[in-house]
């Protein structure tokens, strides 16, 4: 019998309390047709109105009184509807200070992107067709000559996450064969996934090299003189940082190494800047042209970390060991959607275009001048009564970039009543408004406001803190 509580039927012989029964499922239908826009699909409506009966049975097996035919036939309707508009219900305004946040959705997607997948979404395109010939093509290539371009890279090649990109390079190997890892880069990245678990999928044998905090070139060439190693793997440690008494290769010595013995070297960037990031006061990134030029092979990153566009993975270099990827079997499992290359392509041209600091959100954030942000945060605070006051933080890349850097920044500091409640009252909002708390504070981060969104921001805080000052004084 399904444990489900929509689906579970009542067991026989037991009677809600006081002897009261739900009204059947066709009298809530007949109750909430009149109030529904549209047509329905029958089984789709009468799936909803079950649900809404069955709810209604438990709680008449607790004892509570019946609700009459209009309130249930208002709960369909309100849920039916509300189904409707999910997605944009979960708007949200990210003022934590964390640009590329993993939790609310990591990089807001540039204009250009949202109308080029809105675009390939609504209606047919050329995803696999030669616009000349008329016959069946290269799939959607422009995502990948703009990541040529942009790299250096003689091929590029998209996937529908960095985990999948950098899977599809470590099976270069070959099945059996070793890929050298440096001990400080066995990371684990989102989801729990780590680097050993990646290369023992792909059928690689792992060989650790050097220790935790340094690792030299030479460490490498035991291995790779013997032969059990056919790969070297670097991995850019890209949510951690270490300090002290550490050393890495040169990556450019570690190539010519790996490459005297026939070893191919890949290198996972991670978040993949294309744009230099000590011009906007950060620790300089590598980039994928950088490692290529040292002499890399294959360079994998993500497209939703620093690059500023949809979740996806990107595999540049040799364009030999690109089209033996692209006939790897999991490459078709791995790939991304016409939607999401459309979105890519259009946030690469961006950068190409040259108004990536301009158009891409992510940039944009990282290069918002300090005393903007808190022009901002006083004409906010100052709706906000003597409660609300501007202070200096820092704001942070996140999303596995850039660890351990930030951003000078400006944040309206709210120190009414409690912060948790406040905070509650918040994500519960339309659109939800995400803080973070320091020092008893909720901190509203104005660098990761789009300035759009100051006057709805101002109005959730105004509406959210009369509330929580009122539920103090009556609790």
């Amino acid at each position: 019998m399904s444990s489900d509580p929509v689906r579970a039927r009542p067991q026989r012989g037991v009677r809600p309390a006081g002897g009261a029964r739900p009204p059947s499922v066709d009298a809530v239908l007949v109750a909430a047709r009149a109030r529904l826009a549209g047509d329905r699909e029958p089984e789709a409506l009468r799936d909803a109105a079950r649900a809404v009966v069955e709810e209604e049975r438990e709680r008449l097996r607790s004892g509570v009184a019946p609700s009459t035919i209009e309130r249930l036939a208002n709960t369909l309707v309100t849920r039916l509807d509300g189904w409707l508009g999910s997605a944009a219900q979960a708007s949200t305004i990210n003022a934590t200070g964390v640009i590329v946040h993993t939790n609310l959705g990591r990089a807001p997607w540039p204009d250009e992107a949202i109308a080029a997948a809105r675009s390939a979404a609504s209606g047919y395109l050329l995803l696999e067709i030669d616009r000349g010939s008329g016959r069946r093509g290269a799939r959607f290539r422009l995502a990948e000559e703009h990541l040529i371009a942009l790299t250096g890279g003689e091929d590029a090649l998209v996937t529908n996450n960095n985990a999948a990109a950098l899977a599809l390079a470590v099976g270069l190997a070959g099945r059996g064969r070793g890929v050298a890892v440096s001990r400080g880069e066995l990371v684990e990245i989102g989801g729990g996934v780590r680097i050993p678990e990646i290369v023992r999928r792909a059928g690689a044998k792992l060989v650790e090299v050097g220790t935790t905090n340094r690792t030299r070139a030479s460490d490498y060439e035991a291995p790779l003189a013997d032969g059990s190693v056919a790969m070297v793997l670097r991995v850019h440690p890209s949510n951690f940082r270490q300090d002290g008494f550490v050393e890495a290769p040169d990556a450019s010595v570690l190539a010519s190494i790996a490459h005297r013995y026939g070893a191919l070297v890949v290198d996972d960037l991670g978040s993949g800047a294309l744009l230099a990031t000590e011009q906007f006061g950060l620790a300089h990134e590598p980039t994928p042209r950088e490692r290529l030029a040292a002499g890399a092979d294959v360079v994998t990153f993500s497209g939703d970390k620093l690059v500023g566009g949809p979740q996806a993975g990107v595999i540049v270099g040799r364009a030999d060991l690109i089209a033996r990827m692209r006939r790897d079997p999991l490459a078709r499992a791995m790939r991304p959607d016409k939607v999401t290359l459309a979105a890519v392509a259009a946030t690469l041209g961006l950068y190409r275009a040259g108004l990536a600091a301009e158009r891409i959100p992510v940039w944009r954030m990282i290069a918002a001048p300090l005393d903007g942000l808190r022009e901002r945060a006083t004409a906010i605070a100052a709706r906000l009564g003597p409660e609300a006051s501007v202070v200096d933080v820092r704001s942070t890349v996140g999303g596995g970039s850039l660890p351990g850097e930030t951003l000078p920044s400006a944040a309206i500091a709210i120190r009414a009543g409690s912060v948790d409640r406040l905070l509650a009252k918040l994500r519960a909002g339309t659109p939800a408004v995400i803080g973070r708390i320091e020092e008893g504070c909720a901190l509203f981060d104005l660098r990761t406001v789009e300035p759009n969104d100051d006057s709805v921001l101002a109005e959730a805080l105004e509406a959210a803190m009369p509330a929580t000052r009122s539920s103090l004084t009556t609790g």
